[in-house]
């Protein structure tokens, strides 16, 4: 039996249906991504969720969705759209407790901005870290009583170590780590920050979760695994040192290629 870990991806309802048999020949992960809209989210989604429960009968990864995030961050100054940000969480995670969903994917307020500016105003860092807390207090008590877990995920994040602190700084099991890898690698190849192997080994056991895409340092590519300039072999090199188990998810723009990313991926011996 294989030892690798076993890959698996971010689609929405329409993409499952098309890679149903690929999905469901081996324990992989899912990341839903039909409720990140604020129209879903504000409408009647009760039959998109009965939907996933239908598709997904009988799958036997695990399940997580992306939450909402266009047009704000968790790190807003303005209590109005800070209250904003917490109803729209808080119906995210209504969707994961609707579908079983056990993962929501939450975008990281930090930006490379911030990096050169934390410490440039007096309390800037711990500032940001206090209007996370207001943002996220709500949801996080959702997510406990739910049995679900909000991941951070770097967006424009320089410093491999301040949304881990910033996630270690909730004392719970319902905030942890995510890294996208194309993300990060734009962040190394653009800004100067350390390659991608370095976000896994500043993550460490608080990672739970990695959106797996090629670039090539320059933008947001989000290509098929093997297009781009990531060096794979170091990131899967740090993953398996971890104990944390993250869900390993394939975040591509071509839907089309994601067996062929699995399948690369099983080609240099890293994952299955």
């Amino acid at each position: 039996m294989s030892s690798l870990p076993i890959v698996g991806a971010a689609m929405t309802l329409d993409e499952v249906e098309r890679h149903r048999d690929w999905l469901f020949e081996k324990p992989r992960d899912l990341e839903l991504q039909s409720f990140v809209e604020a129209e879903v989210l504000n409408g009647d989604w009760a039959p998109l969720a009965a939907r996933a429960r239908r598709l997904l009968d009988g799958h036997t990864g695990r399940l997580g969705i992306h939450g909402p995030f266009w047009g704000f961050t968790i790190a807003s100054q303005d209590p109005d759209i800070r209250a904003v940000v917490t109803r729209r969480l808080l119906q995210g995670l209504d969707v994961c407790a609707a579908i079983g969903a056990t993962q929501m994917v939450v975008h990281s307020p930090y930006t490379s901005w911030s990096y050169n500016n934390l410490d440039n105003n007096d309390d800037a860092r711990e500032d940001v870290v206090e209007r996370v807390h207001l943002t996220l207090r709500d949801a996080v008590r959702r997510a406990e009583d739910i049995g679900c877990t909000m991941v951070l995920e770097n967006i424009e994040d320089k410093d491999p170590h301040i949304r881990v602190a910033l996630a270690e700084s909730f004392q719970s099991p319902a905030v942890a780590v995510s890294i996208d890898t194309g993300h990060a690698h734009y962040a190394h190849g653009y800004t100067g920050a350390p390659p991608v192997d370095y976000y896994v080994k500043a993550a460490g056991n608080r990672l739970q979760h990695v959106h797996l895409q090629d670039a090539d340092g320059y933008a947001d590519r989000h290509w098929s695994l093997g297009e781009g300039s990531i060096h794979w072999h170091a990131v899967f090199a740090a993953l398996a040192k971890l104990d944390s188990n993250p869900r390993l998810i394939i975040e591509i723009k071509d839907k089309s290629k994601i067996p062929a990313s699995a399948a690369y991926l099983a080609s240099i011996g890293v994952a299955e």
